[in-house]
This record gives structure tokens, sequence and C-alpha cells, in this order.
């Protein structure tokens, strides 16, 4: 039986994750208790990058998987986020679970992900989403919402019911994070802020309590 299962999550103290020492063990059990409190997508998360000029960008996505190498996404690579992310190699996440009263950020280097991983999680997907894979030239400008239904008709009748292989351009990205930290609200602005940080990939974590 874990914490969670006896102190509902608006009762838990600072202590009860201030002690963690594993980031990732850490951020897996709040992530099981958002699925179970947030009523859509907790595993939804902002991802944040910059353009050539350093101006941010920020969106939505779904993370798709993580474990200790790091937080997974897939996205077109020809879309703004994909260019954004492919010209500097970083990025930065950030998980807002407003049931729990908790977020995530995570910072670090960027990596594709293997052709394999890529693959096997293409062919998961509703044959819909892999249709509208290659219908989609994400973030192009667009003139009409038939132009975009032909295009979806014109895939569905090339591929008809075979197999729908993976778009060259789709793929997906893993954020390996250099900074993890975790915030818990707390009454009177007084928030819990713990940051565990290292200063490579491979080296092991520190653990800061920031003020809120």
């Amino acid at each position: 039986m874990t914490k969670s299962d006896t102190v509902p999550p608006e009762e838990l103290t600072s202590r009860d994750f201030s002690e963690e020492e594993d980031p990732f063990g850490l951020f897996g059990a709040w992530l099981e208790e958002a699925t179970e409190k947030e009523i859509n997508d907790p595993n939804a998360m902002a991802v944040a990058t910059v353009d050539t000029d350093g101006l941010p960008d920020v969106r939505m996505v779904l993370l798709k998987g993580f474990d200790t190498q790091g937080f997974v996404f897939y996205t077109n690579f020809e879309s703004a986020k994909g260019r954004e992310i492919l010209a500097t190699g970083k990025a930065a996440l950030l998980f807002h679970w407003k049931s729990l009263r908790r977020q995530v950020r995570v910072r670090g280097p960027v990596e594709t992900v293997t052709e394999e991983e890529a693959d096997a999680y293409f062919h998961s997907r509703p044959r819909g989403s892999r249709i509208g894979a290659w219908a989609s030239k994400q973030s192009e400008p667009l003139e009409s919402r038939f132009a975009l239904e032909g295009a979806v008709a014109r895939y569905t009748a090339k591929f008809g019911i075979g197999d729908i292989p993976r778009p060259p351009h789709w793929s997906g990205f893993r954020i390996k994070p250099l900074q993890i930290e975790f915030w818990h609200d707390r009454p009177f602005r007084l928030h819990d802020r713990i940051v565990f940080a290292r200063p490579e990939i491979g080296h092991g974590w520190s653990k800061t309590r920031l003020y809120p």
C-alpha cells in the first residue's frame, strides 16, 4: 500500500515528496495519481521551444512514454515544434494537474527516438490518425478545411485497406532532463518546490528546496 492509498493528495505534506531521491520514480507516482484524478488527458504537457530568433513557442502535446532515459512524444518533424527542436536540440516541458494542485517542469536536451520506437508507436495509432499524419502539412498555411478533407480522402484511397507506413517526416522526440522541478500548492502561496538537477546526462542528481 502506498501513501496515496491512505492519504488524499490534497493532504500530502512537503515531507511526502521532499524525501524522495529518484525524480523519475516521483514523477511516475504523481502521474499515476493524476491518471486517477484528472478528467481529461492526465498525460497532457506543454512543450516549449524557441525559433531561430530566440522567440519562444509553446503548445500542448501528449506524453507517450517515459523512463529514466527521458520523456517521449511524437510529432511531424516538419511542424514548427519539430523544426525548432531539430535546430536547437533543446526543449522544456510543463505538466499541470489542476485537480491535484501540482505541476512538474522539465528542461533538457532532446534526441530523436529510434526508428523501431517510432514505427511501433505509429502502428499502434488508430487508422484515421495514421492517415492524418500523411494528409496534414502541419503548421503550414491551409487554404480551406475542404483542402484538408480532400487530402485525407486521397490518402485513404491510396492506402486502401492495406498497411499504412510511417511517413518519413513523422517520428518522436525524447527530452532527456537536466532539471526536473516538482511544485505542490500550499496555503497562503507558501508552495512546496523541490528541484532535481544534474550537470550532464548520466551524472547523479542533486536536490534543492526552492522558495515559493
